[in-house]
């Protein structure tokens, strides 16, 4: 696989000097891309596709999607398909933990070094996601894009109607909670269970700021400690101001979103794939249809995830699959595929390569990343491996159940102890 590769990668560089690839002499067969992007989220996966197809012809993509928010059930289905010998081409998987604590040091990926000497790649990319996509030395993804976890969504107008502002901090929101209550509208409005989790991460990360929320990972933050135990606390109070127990367990995220640009409900916390589904499906702009803003407590700080991927060893098309990669990590392909996915470039150049491309929302993005502290998020796959990933939702359910810091904080550290992702825990 080493020396194909190579000779792959050979093949890639020198087309791109003489800026074509034949179809002669480029890949064919069959490319299996394996992803959770569908419905809303299809288009920017569409037109990577239609890129790849129009640089590499003699391919057929095959499009093998699987429904589910955050990629649950993808993961499930992937799962089988690894373990049991038959990987897709290339998958869809979330840089960090996900990725390399789950995949890479099982030996289910090959490394991409060679492709990123011959792109350019080590460059291109910041050194922090470059990080996050390694493992003993070795590169192991091809990352798409940056999205950002922490962002409160509302709709201006709604908010001026009801005479209230964006909080800044937890404390803001839990003083105005009940005016909102008042007037019949849903505070904040939470959708399927994985969007809890997603609730969560932005509460912890107020609470602990970025450095105790690395903690949790190093096990410089105690699981069961007093600084968790006012996540806690802190969570507790924001669920009160929410529809949890009530419509939230029928909710995808984008229903939890068309709440709040209906009016039913003043706020929402969602990754900026909320963005991209209110600009390019609801056909919304920026600073007008909706607003946003750094979840509470979280200002200056940026929750970050990154889609990318990779090859497989076993790749039933290794060829197409170098082929594909190739156009991931492209100027050309990160311009296609972010603003319709409503994220920033993974590459540190292509915003400006193209920047009437991009929005006013996610130019504040590009911005916010460039300058703000970074923190990985948990729900998607930066902070912890998919052991401890899957675990949390007992965590989760514990909590609902009893609404109980203490118990809560007893399972999260077995779960740390269980899946050895909090560090010396």
């Amino acid at each position: 696989m080493k020396a194909r590769l190579v000779f792959v990668v050979l093949l890639l560089a020198i087309s791109s000097v003489f800026g074509v690839t034949s179809a002669q002499d480029g890949p064919s067969g069959e490319l299996e891309i394996f992803s959770w992007w569908a419905g809303d989220e299809g288009p920017a996966l569409e037109a990577l596709i239609a890129l790849y197809s129009e640089q590499f012809p003699n391919v057929e993509v095959i499009n093998a999607t699987v429904t589910g928010g955050s990629g649950v059930n993808a993961r499930a289905v992937l799962k089988t398909r690894m373990l049991g010998g038959t990987p897709p081409a290339s998958f869809q998987v979330h840089a960090g933990q996900e990725l390399t604590g789950t995949w890479v040091v099982a030996g289910r990926m090959e490394p991409l070094n060679d492709l990123f000497e011959a792109e350019g790649w080590n460059e291109a990319f910041p050194a922090q996601l470059l990080e996050q996509i390694s493992y003993e030395g070795n590169l192991y993804s091809v990352p798409v894009n940056i999205h950002r976890s922490n962002v409160m969504w509302f709709s201006p107008s709604k908010l001026e109607e009801w005479g209230i502002a964006a909080p800044a901090t937890w404390d803001e929101f839990l003083a105005v909670c009940p005016a909102i209550q008042e007037q019949g509208v849903t505070p904040l409005v939470v959708g399927e269970a994985w969007t809890v989790n997603h609730l969560w991460e932005s509460v912890a990360l107020g609470v602990l700021g970025a450095e105790g929320w690395a903690g949790i990972w190093t096990g410089e933050t105690a699981a069961d400690g007093a600084e968790m135990t006012a996540v806690w606390d802190k969570f507790n109070e924001v669920l009160a101001c929410t529809n949890v127990g009530a419509d939230s367990a029928g909710l995808s995220w984008q229903q939890a979103i068309d709440k709040v640009i209906a009016g039913e409900a003043a706020f929402n916390i969602m990754g900026d794939w909320a963005a991209g589904y209110m600009v390019t499906t609801l056909g919304l702009e920026p600073g007008v249809g909706f607003g946003f803003a750094a979840s509470p407590d979280t200002t200056g700080t940026f929750m970050w995830l990154s889609d990318s991927f990779g090859l497989p060893v076993g790749s039933p098309n290794p060829d197409a699959t170098v082929a594909w990669l190739s156009v991931l990590g492209s100027v050309e392909g990160q311009n296609a595929f972010n603003p319709l996915k409503g994220s920033i470039p993974a590459r540190i150049d292509a915003v400006s390569a193209a920047p009437d491309l991009y929005n006013a929302y996610l130019q504040a993005a590009a911005a916010d990343w460039a300058s703000n502290t970074l923190a990985g998020s948990l729900a998607h796959g930066v902070a912890a491996n998919e052991r401890f990933m899957g675990d949390f939702n007992q965590v989760m359910e514990i909590f609902l159940a009893s609404r109980s810091s203490a118990a809560a904080g007893a399972a999260f550290k077995a779960v740390c102890a269980t899946s050895g992702a909090c560090g010396g825990m």
